[in-house]
């Protein structure tokens, strides 16, 4: 990023007037215009820090919670049939949500992992995504 921001162009509208004098008549016709010209103007100096995005290349996890409501044999189900793991996988992973609170059930892009917790819900677990750090 460079010292100086770079000036930023915008389009203003600027008002004419044209005037069309009729030959048999007296009559001045006006029709107005609106034109657009660019204008420089310079960006103000901030003292706020840059706004942080996320990186694209960061994985994000889509994380099931326990709950007292659903069934630990029906927590496995889920998880085999939306995600398609192997029944060792899915019991594995709800002992896990189930013992430690929590597991990540799934990675990949931000709106991959949104589609996924929506998924969840869907079935009525408790899912939320966090960006993997």
């Amino acid at each position: 990023m460079s010292a100086h921001p770079s000036p930023m162009i915008i389009l203003r509208p600027h008002r004419c007037t044209l005037g069309v004098r009729a030959s048999t008549a007296d009559a001045v016709r006006t029709a107005r215009c609106a034109l657009s010209v660019p204008v420089e103007i310079e960006r103000p100096q901030s003292s706020e820090a840059p706004f942080a995005v996320p990186a694209p290349d960061v994985p994000w996890v889509t994380i099931v919670h326990n709950d007292p409501v659903n069934l630990m044999s029906y927590v496995s189900y889920v998880f085999q049939s939306y995600f398609g793991y192997s029944k060792d996988k899915a019991h594995q992973l709800m002992l896990d949500v189930h013992h430690k609170g929590r597991a990540v059930v799934s990675s990949g892009s931000r709106e991959e992992m949104e589609r996924d917790v929506q998924a969840m819900h869907g079935y009525g677990l408790w899912a939320t995504l966090q960006q993997d750090r």
